[in-house]
C-alpha cells in the first residue's frame, strides 16, 4: 500500500512538473509573439515613413513607363493557409502574371527597365512593410508562396504555415541570386520546384524551430548587408546555421 502511494505521488509530481513546463513554454511563446508584433508595428510604420520619398520616386517612374498602377497585388498564402494580398512595387509588364509562370529568371523578358533596378535593390520587398503593418506578414519569416506551390507541400513543409510569412529569412539571403539560378531554363517553375523550393523549405523549417528575437534581428541586419555585399552576408548566415545545427550533430 505504501509502495502504491509512493507511485501515485511520483506520478502526480511528474504530471505537475510537466504542466508547469508547458505553462512556462506557453508564456515564453506568447511573450515572443507579442514582442515580435510590437517590433513589426513600430519598425514597419517607421520604415514606411523613412523610405516613402524613395518609394514615391519609383512609383512615379513605374507609372511613367506605361501609365498603369505602380503596384502589383500578389495573392499569397499566409499563416494557417489564409490567403492575403501582398503589395509589391511592379517590376514587370502589365499582365505578366497571366502567362502562368510564377518563377522569374534574371533573363525574364517581362521585367521592365525600372523593374531591374527595383529588383536589384529589393525595393519591391520594401513595399511589403504595409503587409507587416497590417499584421499579414512579419519582418522575418518564411517567404510567402503562391497557392500552386503550397499545394505541393509535404506534411513537414506545411509547418511553414504555422507562422506568419516574412519579408526576409535565411533563404532570402542564400537565394538572393534566384533569378540567376533560373536563367536559361524554358520552365523556370519546374526548375524552382526541383532545386530551390526544397532548400527554401529546409531553411524555413529551421527558422520555425529556432525562432527568437535575437535571430530575427540578426537576419534583418544580414539582409541589409546582402544588398551591399552578398558574400559577407552569406558568411554570417553560415555562422548562424552552424550554431543552430551543432547541437543536432552532437545528439
Amino acid at each position: 500500500m505504501r509502495l502504491r502511494f509512493q507511485e501515485e505521488s511520483s506520478s502526480c509530481l511528474v504530471e505537475e512538473c510537466f504542466s508547469f513546463c508547458c505553462c512556462l513554454l506557453s508564456i515564453h511563446v506568447s511573450y515572443y509573439e507579442d514582442m515580435k508584433r510590437l517590433f513589426d508595428i513600430i519598425f514597419s510604420f517607421s520604415g514606411l515613413l523613412i523610405i516613402s520619398p524613395v518609394l514615391l520616386v519609383f512609383m512615379y517612374l513605374i507609372w511613367r513607363q506605361d501609365h498603369h498602377s505602380p503596384f502589383y497585388i500578389a495573392p499569397r498564402v499566409g499563416k494557417n493557409g489564409k490567403l492575403f494580398n501582398m503589395v509589391k512595387l511592379r517590376s514587370m509588364i502589365v499582365g505578366a502574371d497571366k502567362t502562368g509562370v510564377a518563377s522569374t529568371s534574371a533573363e525574364d523578358q517581362r521585367i521592365t527597365g525600372v523593374g531591374r533596378i527595383v529588383r536589384r535593390y529589393k525595393l519591391d520587398e520594401l513595399s511589403q512593410l504595409w503587409n507587416v503593418l497590417l499584421g499579414q506578414m512579419s519582418f522575418v519569416g518564411p517567404r510567402p508562396q503562391v497557392q500552386k506551390d503550397v499545394n505541393l507541400y509535404t506534411k513537414e513543409e506545411r509547418r511553414l504555415l504555422d507562422v506568419k510569412p516574412g519579408i526576409t529569412d535565411f533563404s532570402s539571403i542564400v537565394f538572393s541570386d534566384e533569378g540567376d539560378i533560373l536563367a536559361g531554363y524554358e520552365d523556370p517553375d519546374l526548375r524552382y520546384n526541383q532545386i530551390i523550393r526544397p532548400w527554401k523549405s529546409r531553411l524555413g523549417l529551421l527558422y520555425v524551430e529556432h525562432q527568437n528575437m535575437l535571430l530575427d534581428i540578426k537576419l534583418i541586419i544580414l539582409t541589409i548587408i546582402a544588398i551591399l555585399s552578398r558574400p559577407l552576408a552569406l558568411k554570417g548566415v553560415c555562422k548562424i546555421l552552424a550554431g543552430l545545427l551543432e547541437p543536432m550533430k552532437k545528439s
